[in-house]
């Protein structure tokens, strides 16, 4: 799949003439009428990937009005599903197995936002081999057509299933926080999509920093590792403060940006969506 070379390359941005609410809609697509599609990973488990994925697509369907797909590509341990509050009766391994089609599992979550989801807890999941990966993303690509943006969550670490669902995307999202750690296995990532998948360009979200100062710190360190070894570019998406009225929010299967939308964090994630917007919009009243 051509990567974008800069957030809006590639990109047909249509003006539905149909009103909601008295307001004009956005189609969102790439210049081959396919979705928008950001993979957001990390390099390691427990730095918020997962929200920074269910609150993206959210926020994406609350301010841009646009028809948004998730997909819980981290296969073998799914939280998507948590994080925006679903119970799904069936998932991919039902359709790996050939007992539905994908098209049948899908669950809608809030704003409108769609739901692929995954089967939590299941090694063989965790564990598929290349030829079920490729037919899972050649089932995702089918249902994805009438949809202005894929986002997927992918599995944190560098095993074949994180990397591949990531590199298949054309925006790359890798979330970090500060923990040194954190920082280390995130450098990994970056060299494994470069070097194995070929990606040259990955886009950096700080998350759980004190301020934004912190999460532009914490991306030059990122950014000064990958100069010194590799020959791909790192791109600094934004900053999500850590904000206590998220933990309320999150335990009770609301996405933040929704539960706690006057906190820092929903007020962050909604900056970065901006940035990916192709043109100003009005959020929505309500979802």
């Amino acid at each position: 799949m051509q990567r974008l070379s800069d957030q809006a390359a590639g990109l047909r941005v249509v003006k539905d003439d149909s009103k909601d609410e008295g307001r004009t809609k956005i189609n969102f697509h790439r210049g081959d009428g396919g979705p928008l599609t950001i993979a957001v990973t990390s390099g390691k488990g427990g730095v918020g990937k997962t929200q920074v994925s269910a609150n993206v697509g959210v926020a994406l369907a609350k301010q841009g009005e646009l028809s948004v797909l998730l997909l819980d590509a981290d296969l073998g341990l799914a939280s998507l599903d948590l994080a925006l509050g679903l119970q799904p009766v069936n998932d991919l391994r039902s359709v790996l197995s050939g007992q539905c089609k994908i098209g049948d599992i899908l669950i809608e979550g809030p704003c409108g936002v769609k739901l692929i989801p995954a089967c939590p807890g299941r090694y063989e999941m965790a564990n598929i081999g290349t030829k079920e990966r490729r037919a899972l993303i050649e089932a995702v690509e089918e249902v994805a057509e009438g949809f202005d943006v894929l986002v997927i969550d992918t599995g944190a670490g560098i095993g074949s299933n994180a990397v591949d669902f990531a590199a298949y995307a054309d925006e790359v999202f890798l979330v970090c926080t500060p923990d040194p750690t954190s920082l280390r296995d995130a450098y990994a990532m970056a060299k494994v999509l470069h070097r194995r998948a070929g990606l040259d360009r990955i886009q950096v979200v700080a998350n759980q920093v004190v301020n934004d100062a912190e999460g532009a710190a914490l991306y030059d360190r990122i950014d000064g590792i990958v100069r010194r070894f590799l020959t791909l570019e790192m791109k600094y998406l934004g900053s999500i403060p850590r904000d206590e009225k998220v933990r309320e929010a999150v335990s009770s299967g609301t996405p933040f940006v929704l539960g706690a939308a006057s906190g820092v964090a929903a007020r962050a994630i909604e900056t970065i969506v901006r940035r990916l917007l192709p043109l100003p919009s009005t959020p929505r009243q309500m979802c």
